[in-house]
């Protein structure tokens, strides 16, 4: 499948020391799993989940999810083993956290061959950079760190995420530019599911093609907020249909529900009913 057009509604983070945890992740229905050697695992068990990520990944069973592991930072004493590691296990793509200029994908690369690379965007200067950070040949998504962000900007917590908004349209943007992947930041509250409903609403709408998780109980409304509705199912569907019709005749303009239907509502339309049917054919499998 294209990378650009499988789904990535529900990326959610699994701590990469937790053999419980890795195992319960292969029944998940989530579109992609961030397997994590960084923030969620302690300082004295950084050896131990390497080791333990490697196994999990070796026995398999995550079917069709994306496998990505998030490292630990070059810059950190555990960072250059993992990534070593990482070029020797059964995983999609490698994510590095704290990226702030292309040089850092560099470094990466260099340790981790052709293996894909995602970067975490979640410092001021990562903001900046954003549109060379894209750019790199091997990177193919963006994941969000929005709390390691709010940190740096020094910023107060709001609902409308309103102080967020420059670094998010500048990443989304960078990512728009490349074809790239990109996905919203956490959401902390994961016992909040109207918050989380709405805040998935709101990266949907800026354009985000998924949400990160940290929470198997957020996956249903993640799934739910990124995947084309009935609705727009069926307008999709009725403006394909009445575009030809159009173009068949060579009369007129196509028009449903009182607006004019041109090539690019098509593109868009067609572009909804591959991604349904992208999300059908995963359930499938």
């Amino acid at each position: 499948m294209d990378p650009r057009q499988r789904p990535y509604r529900s990326v959610l983070y699994i701590p990469g020391s937790k053999e419980r945890a890795l195992d319960k992740a292969r029944s998940l229905p989530v579109d992609a799993i961030i397997f994590d050697l960084e923030d969620a695992v302690a300082a004295d068990e950084k050896d131990n989940a390497r080791e333990t990520l490697k196994a999990a990944l070796a026995q398999g069973g995550y079917g069709a999810r994306v496998k990505i592991v998030r490292i630990n930072g070059l810059d950190t004493p555990w960072g250059r083993a993992d990534a070593e590691a990482v070029r020797e296990m059964d995983a999609d793509v490698v994510l590095l956290p704290k990226v702030g200029s292309a040089a850092d994908v560099d470094a990466l690369a260099a340790i981790t061959g052709d293996l894909p690379i995602w970067a975490m965007m979640e410092t001021p200067r990562g903001m900046l950079n954003a549109a060379q950070i894209a750019a790199h040949p091997l990177l193919t998504g963006f994941v969000m760190g929005t709390n390691d962000l709010a940190k740096e900007l020094q910023t107060r917590f709001r609902a409308d995420r309103l102080p967020m908004m420059t670094s998010l349209g500048l990443c989304l943007l960078a990512a728009k530019a490349e074809g790239l992947i990109a996905i919203d930041g956490v959401y902390n509250a994961f016992k909040d599911d109207e918050g989380l409903a709405a805040e998935c609403a709101q990266g949907r709408d800026m354009g985000f093609d998924g949400k990160t998780l940290i929470h198997p109980a957020q996956v249903d409304i993640a799934n739910a907020a990124f995947a084309p509705s009935e609705a727009e199912i069926d307008l999709a569907r009725r403006q394909i249909a009445a575009f030809a019709e159009v173009e068949a005749s060579g009369q007129g303009v196509a028009v449903v529900d009182g607006k004019i239907v041109e090539n690019l509502h098509v593109a868009t339309a067609r572009e909804i009913l591959a991604k349904a049917e992208a999300i059908l054919a995963l359930q499938a499998g």
